[in-house]
């Protein structure tokens, strides 16, 4: 699933790419997403100038001169593609298009259909149900130790999955909640509560994780592309994450592997320590 990393890459590249320019057509050639796609969708959308693309957690916000913003959400498999009008064949799992003011197509791709498009009202995104549960952005301010500190001495169970709860941080999902933890030398099953006294150390990780991805394009595991049909290169640099055997680039011990809440966990034993007693718990 596309992270915050590989939105923010999207939305950079659909900001540089659309902003500024007029929708002429609107074609929506599917409508059961996760979402049904709403009936007055292309009638909101065409003939409007998209001002800008901004984006929460992981959803894109196309904002239209008309009052009206554009949600978008990748979904599990989605991809948002800026490319040539000129003999432009649509291919199988090409939902929605717009047709743009200087020979450009914006292009919705998801094969898996869990993605999200749908319109809301300009400057109300904090109470639509998608967004309003949401927590700070990660490389907000809002996003401090001292928040951090406060919501994890309520947390029960580990520190890998509560960083994964979007309605305490959004954007933290697997693969960079392993690699961040890792940076900050702390046990992915480490009590939250016991992890709070180290909540300066996790958001400084978290920051710089993030930070870094984001310079490399996102991560590429499957089918993820940016706005230009590129591929991200993060998944280069990964230290733990889908390492399961091979040894820490830090120490040389070989990298563990987990489930957690459903979903891999990957640590190094020696880097990350852990007391036996605190598993228990």
């Amino acid at each position: 699933m596309p992270e915050l990393p590989e939105v923010e890459t999207t939305r950079r590249g659909l900001q540089q790419s659309i902003a500024g320019r007029r929708v002429l057509e609107v074609t929506v050639r599917r409508r059961d997403l996760r979402q049904e796609i709403p009936q007055a969708f292309e009638d909101i959308i065409k003939n409007r100038v998209i001002s800008e693309v901004s984006r929460r957690a992981k959803y894109l916000l196309i904002t239209l001169d008309s009052g009206e913003t554009l949600l978008a959400h990748l979904g599990m498999s989605g991809s948002f593609v800026v490319l040539l009008s000129d003999n432009y064949v649509p291919r199988t799992h090409d939902h929605m298009i717009l047709t743009l003011e200087g020979g450009l197509l914006a292009v919705f791709n998801d094969p898996r259909r869990f993605g999200v498009l749908t319109i809301l009202k300009t400057g109300e995104e904090g109470a639509h149900p998608l967004l309003k549960h949401l927590g700070p952005e990660p490389l907000s301010k809002d996003f401090s130790s001292i928040y951090l500190a406060a919501a994890l001495q309520r947390k029960k169970g580990a520190i890998k999955p509560v960083l994964m709860d979007q309605k305490l941080v959004v954007g933290v999902g697997n693969i960079y909640a392993s690699e961040s933890l890792h940076l900050c030398g702390i046990n992915p099953q480490l009590p939250a509560i016991q992890a709070a006294k180290k909540s300066e150390e996790i958001v400084a990780a978290i920051r710089v994780t993030l930070e870094a991805a984001i310079q490399s394009g996102g991560s590429t595991l499957r089918n993820y592309v940016g706005s230009g049909g590129e591929g991200g290169y993060f998944q280069h640099h990964f230290r733990v994450y889908d390492r399961a055997g091979e040894p820490c680039f830090s120490c040389g011990e070989k990298i563990q592997t987990c489930v957690q809440a459903g979903r891999a966990t990957y640590w190094c034993s020696v880097c990350q320590p852990i007391q036996k007693k605190w598993l228990k718990r």
